[in-house]
């Protein structure tokens, strides 16, 4: 009798830790379980290069939304962010693909315009500035192009 008791908590503990385990691997990987809380919107780019799902979103170096998905698109890059419910983006706002750091990771910058016009959900916004090419830079510098 008290093998089985010992046994059954013993299996209650590795249940708790298994669930702890996974809620952190949910948490830290910013991952969304059931839906996901704020709006959606998309933006196309001619080149997303190093952008990734999951990225990050930011207004004026706060992070307010990820990058919920990259598609190909009439050969542009489509980008979908979810946004925070909060957040409300004016229709001529601008968004660029910029990187953290000289060779860090690259996120989403949202520069809010000044009109009185939000963007729906599901909206585009239109104007787009694609990421920096360090690597053509460098050549065009070497090469004697710049």
């Amino acid at each position: 009798m008290m093998r089985v008791k010992v046994e059954v908590i013993v299996g209650l503990f590795l249940l708790l830790g298994l669930l702890a385990l996974g809620y952190l691997a949910v948490k830290l990987g910013r991952m969304e379980v059931i839906g996901g809380s704020g709006y959606s919107v998309y933006a196309k780019f001619p080149t997303v290069a190093g952008l990734r799902t999951g990225s990050a979103v930011e207004i004026a170096g706060v992070e307010v939304g990820r990058v919920q998905s990259i598609t190909l698109e009439e050969y542009q890059a489509r980008v979908t962010f979810r946004l925070n419910p909060d957040v409300k983006l004016p229709e001529d706002s601008i968004v660029s693909i910029r990187t953290k750091g000289l060779i860090g990771e690259q996120f989403v910058k949202i520069s809010p315009g000044g009109s009185d016009q939000m963007i729906p959900t599901g909206g585009q916004i239109i104007e787009t500035e694609p990421p920096v090419d360090i690597m053509e830079l460098i050549s065009n510098y070497v090469f004697g192009k710049i």
